[in-house]
């Protein structure tokens, strides 16, 4: 009988201890378990692209339960969203849209390619035609690209094909959904019912509850200052004033003797331009190749080969055509809108530079500011002192050319060696020439054969 008595006291200690521990694991596992908070709101560009694979990588490494997206967007590039689509579909943590209040266009093509849909009261999801600026309708080849992506995306994610490519085309009819006239948007209560989000919930903590997922540690990711910066530079005015600053900056360099602040200018600029672009797969080795080599190709053409001829032209050429593919994304359907905002921006961005090559020239050379940083030749020769050497004495003189003129360089007068320009026309080394304008320290010279 104590025999008895003793074991049951025996076997309710063992089920007090495995309770016990029972709970302590539970209680162990929630706090291990954790969930990474991202945003995608506003414009989806190519800048969004960088943060979100950030924090499916950072779930990744951290073996999260789940990463949650709250979704509020019009949408935006269809290339952006396909990147952001890939990395989600290809991410090994649970991925959820709660969608708070939009995910319109493209943001319909990202919460589709989450495994979990969620949307508050009142919320709307669809409309996802490819249009231009203007909201006018792209051709059909670009619908069809986005049909088969939203088509691809629910198959892959478990939801109705139908649904999804009908919120492309208008053409697709839904029985007791929509006619051939309409594109599909649905409300939050239609997208459960038409099995397009699984559950309306009203708040971020009630998402988690949901997820039995309470207890765990909630990781919020913003931009860090790297993504900024990137999407920053991304802005059109923004590229476009980086392509303005290189190519006034070698110009300058090419124009000017030795290496100075204008070069570095030029070559900070340049990899910012092409250095971000490629980060947001916009330019590749190709497009940054292409453009060295014009500008190796325009060097030679003015410092080797004389007069301006088929090197310049080739080199201005693939100059153009490495900045221009700078702007268009690598993606397999390159729209109409995308080539013809990437020819506005270039086009906009050689007048402005062309521009400021004229007022530079023209008026920097006039300005107080420039007068502080150079010695003007205003102190009489009288006065024992002189800012630069005074080559009077062989104006009208003659002599031959030591090196080209194009148009600075070097010939020899009087038996001596001096720098003479020209009035722009290229000379040949071992020409005749005559000096016909001294103007302090420049001489201006002039073929004999053309006077």
């Amino acid at each position: 009988m104590l025999n008895s008595v003793s074991n049951k006291k025996e076997i309710k200690t063992m089920k007090k201890l495995i309770l016990l521990a029972v709970i302590f694991l539970i209680s162990l596992s929630a706090q291990d378990k954790k969930v990474y908070h991202a945003y995608i709101e506003g414009d989806i560009d190519l800048g969004l692209a960088p943060y979100v694979k950030r924090v499916i990588s950072e779930a990744e490494t951290n073996l999260a339960d789940a990463i949650i997206f709250e979704i509020n967007t019009f949408g935006g590039r269809v290339d952006a969203a396909t990147q952001i689509k890939d990395a989600i579909l290809d991410s090994k943590v649970k991925t959820i849209a709660f969608i708070d209040k939009r995910a319109i266009s493209a943001g319909a093509l990202i919460s589709l390619s989450c495994e979990q849909i969620i949307m508050v009261p009142g919320a709307s999801i669809g409309a996802s035609t490819v249009v231009d600026q203007a909201g006018q309708k792209q051709a059909e080849k670009y619908q069809s690209y986005m049909r088969s992506e939203m088509r691809a995306t629910a198959e892959k994610t478990g939801r109705p094909t139908d649904v999804a490519e009908a919120m492309v085309d208008e053409t697709v009819v839904i029985e007791g959904l929509v006619d051939s006239t309409k594109l599909v948007t649905l409300t939050s209560e239609e997208a459960v019912k038409w099995g397009i989000a699984d559950t309306i919930i009203n708040s971020f903590d009630n998402v988690l509850i949901a997820n039995g997922l309470e207890d765990a540690e909630v990781i919020n990711l913003d931009e860090n200052w790297a993504e900024s910066i990137v999407r920053f530079i991304n802005n059109p005015i923004i590229s476009s004033l980086l392509i303005m600053i290189g190519l006034l900056g070698l110009f300058t360099e090419i124009k000017t003797p030795g290496w100075g602040l204008p070069g570095t200018a030029a070559l900070i600029a340049l990899a910012l331009f092409f250095g971000t672009g490629y980060i947001l797969e916009l330019a590749s080795v190709i497009e940054i190749i292409l453009f060295i080599a014009g500008v190796i190709l325009v060097i030679i053409g003015i410092f080797v080969v004389p007069g301006f001829g088929l090197f310049e032209i080739a080199g201005i050429l693939l100059m153009v055509a490495g900045l221009f593919l700078g702007l268009i994304a690598d993606f397999p359907l390159v729209d109409s809108n995308m080539i013809s905002m990437a020819i506005i921006q270039l086009a906009l961005t050689f007048v402005a530079t062309i521009f400021m090559v004229f007022l530079l020239s023209k008026f920097l050379p006039k300005s107080s500011s420039w007068n502080t940083l150079i010695l003007k030749d205003n102190i009489i020769t009288t006065s024992g002192y002189s800012s630069a050497p005074d080559f009077q004495e062989i104006f009208g003189k003659t002599g031959k050319c030591l090196t080209d003129l194009r148009p600075s360089g070097t010939a020899i007068i009087n038996n001596k060696r001096y720098d003479v320009v020209t009035a722009g026309e290229f000379i040949s080394h071992g020409v005749e020439i005559k000096v016909v304008k001294v103007d302090g320290a420049k001489i201006v010279v002039e073929a004999i054969e053309n006077l």
